[in-house]
Order: C-alpha cells, then structure tokens, then sequence
C-alpha cells in the first residue's frame, strides 16, 4: 500500500506543479477559445489542463519503471508502452480539437486507433465474460468489443465535462472507489504480491485528479479539455479491462465456491460499469437524442445531464456535489456488496443494497429539490 501511496502524492504533487505552469502560460500567450453557446462560463478559460495530467501520469509511469515493485508491469514493457502511445495520441488530438476545434470523424478514428493500440498492440482484452459459458475465443470478437468499449467510456467521460470540477471530482471518486477494490480482490486471490496494472492505474489517476482539481474547482481557472477528459476515460477503461484479465473467471463454481466468489467474478463488469454510469447515461442519452433529430451523435448541444441540473435550478457548484454524491453511492453501494459478502457481515450483500437505497433516495431529493433558484438558471458564478 505505501507504494500506491507514494504513487498517488507523486502524481498528485506533479500534476499540482505542471497545471499551475500551463495555467500561467495559457494565459501568457492567449491560448483559449472564444465562448461556446453551449458553454457555462462566461468568461474565457484555458483548456490544455489535460497537458499536465497527461505529462504526469506519464512521469509517474517513468518513475514505476524503476521501482522494484513494478516490476512485473514491465515485464514484458509492450504493454506499458502501448498505453503510454495511446495516451499520447489522445491527448495530442485533444489538444488539437480544444484549439482548433477537430472534425469529429476525426477524433473518432483516433480514438478507436488508441484503442486499437491497447488491445493489438498491449495485449489487454476482454477475453470471457462470467455469464454461463461465455467465452470470446475469436480475437477478432475479442479486439472488437474491447476498442469499442475503451471508446464508449472515453466519450462517456468527455460528455460530462461542462460545469466546473465535474469531471475531475467525479473520476477522482470513481477511481478511488475502484482502487479500493481493485486492491482487495487482489488480496482477496491470495496473491504473493498486492500488485496489478489495474490498481496502479487507478492510484495514477487519483493523483491526477487531485493536483489538478484545486485549478478546475468553481470557479475554474483551467479546464482540462478533451486531451484530459479523453486520456481520464481512456485510462478508466484500460484498468477495467486490465482487472477483468487477472483470472479465470469459468474457475468460479458457485457450488463449490459460494455466493460471496461468484459475486467477485460479476463485479469486476459490474463496477466499472457502476462507476461511469452517469457518463454513460449522459452519453447514451445524447446520441440517441442527436440521432432522432438526424444530426450527428458527436454533434454539440446543451441538454446534457449537467444543463438540465442547472435549468432544474441548481448552482454551478450545487450541480456539481449532486453529481459527486450520486457517483459516490452507487460505486459505494456495488464495493460493500462485495465487502460485506466476502467477509460474512450479517445480511451478507444486503448491507450494500440498502446503502444503495437509502444513498439513491437522498440523491433523488437533493436533485430535484435544489436549495435555491437563481433568477437566470444559466448564471455562472464568473471568476472575479
């Protein structure tokens, strides 16, 4: 754990230090857009936060190389390296778009190529799936769901990135929900060592998010853009999929094992898919919404989850703690299903299911009660 520690501070610390510098450039050499009419903020922000992160999350990954107990992350390296070119590619086209604004057939195919440089060119696929039987033998099946399922989440978390702090807090709760459990599964398997690609993923991105969020909190003076959106979603996915590789998951007979196992081997689809669910949401939402009036799935607009939070009456930052609160019950609710089955709490996975009542009704009130109304629903608290 002291390795994960240093590990989150490290990048934390990295991240801290390089926004406060792209920051200060940004504004030196007037690099920002105009605003949108989809935008929020009033008042034009820089959007190359997502250099930082990007930087030192690949920093972090440098030092790992050298740290001892890394060691079987980069043995053999091609995995690493072909999550690091990924990264890269994605957050030089998020660069680029936030810029210039990019077609979005082209930063559709570049997604799907980052993806396609994790699963071909890292080896990291989805390769069954704990329901009956099912096992994807065919790599090309296999290659195929994975790219696809790395560029959903992607987009999914780009989607969400309209208020101030959103995206950065909401990943930032969802990955540390997931280290956590991440770290006790491998515990749990009754590994020699507690480490796995998919918790220092996680641990990466929690120290990312943490230096970077005190420049994105409300009033923002950065935002992270798409290269950070995009590089956040597409780590989230590989450390999902990196987990869901570690076993077997046919070895799990429910008769043998019991009900406590056999939830070990649906929660690794399952929280993934828990922890992004108001991305996903968000993004199923938006393209079916484009679609149906015959524009393009990427095309902008502002019905998103986090406008509507706004036009229900929600402050900027009252939306975005509503967000925080609903990521952090359901991710919540899904780990301790897991906690209390495993170690035979009284009620077994019940004492997450009722969590996840009693934390989904709060969430109901406080979102469609908000504390108060502006007289413009679109009032955005400008920086001063």
């Amino acid at each position: 754990m002291k390795q994960y520690l240093f590990t989150i501070i490290l990048t934390a610390s990295i991240t801290f230090a390089l926004t406060w510098a792209v920051w200060r450039l940004s504004l030196r050499f007037k690099l920002y857009p105009g605003i949108r009419e989809r935008d929020v903020h009033k008042t034009p922000t820089p959007r190359l936060g997502g250099v930082a992160m990007f930087i030192a999350i690949a920093a972090a990954v440098g030092v790992s190389a050298a740290n001892p107990f890394f060691e079987r992350m980069w043995s053999p390296p091609q995995t690493m390296w072909a999550i690091l070119g990924a990264a890269l590619l994605i957050a030089v086209v998020g660069v680029v778009d936030d810029l210039w604004d990019l077609d979005w057939m082209i930063k559709l195919a570049a997604q799907f190529l980052a993806a396609g440089i994790i699963t071909a060119g890292g080896g990291l696929q989805i390769l069954s799936l704990p329901v009956g039987d099912v096992i994807l033998v065919s790599p090309w099946v296999s290659i195929s769901i994975t790219m696809f399922a790395i560029v959903v989440v992607m987009n999914a978390v780009n989607f969400i990135d309209g208020l101030d702090g959103l995206v950065a807090g909401v990943c930032l709760i969802a990955n540390g929900v997931f280290f956590v459990y991440a770290y006790i599964i491998t515990r749990d398997s009754g590994a020699t060592s507690y480490f796995n690609l998919a918790t220092f993923l996680a641990a990466v991105l929690i120290g990312a998010c943490m230096g970077f969020l005190p420049f994105n909190w409300s009033p923002a003076k950065l935002f992270m853009g798409d290269s950070g959106a995009l590089v956040l979603g597409l780590l989230m996915a590989t450390s999902a999929i990196a987990l869901t590789t570690q076993g077997d998951v046919n070895a799990f007979d429910p008769e043998r094992f019991g009900r406590s196992q056999l939830l070990g081997v649906f929660i690794p689809i399952v929280l993934p898919l828990v922890i992004v669910m108001l991305p996903l949401l968000d993004f199923g939402l938006a393209v079916f919404r484009r679609m149906r009036a015959g524009k393009s799935p990427f095309a902008p607009d502002r019905k998103h989850l986090h406008h509507r939070m706004l036009d229900l009456g929600h402050r900027d930052r009252d939306a975005v703690l509503v967000f925080y609160s609903w990521t952090a019950v359901i991710s919540l609710a899904v780990l301790l299903m897991y906690i209390a089955s495993r170690q035979g709490w009284p009620g077994g996975s019940l004492v997450g299911v009722g969590f996840g009542i009693l934390g989904v009704a709060a969430c109901l009130v406080v979102t469609l009660r908000p504390p108060r109304r502006p007289l413009d629903s679109h009032t955005h608290e400008e920086p001063r």
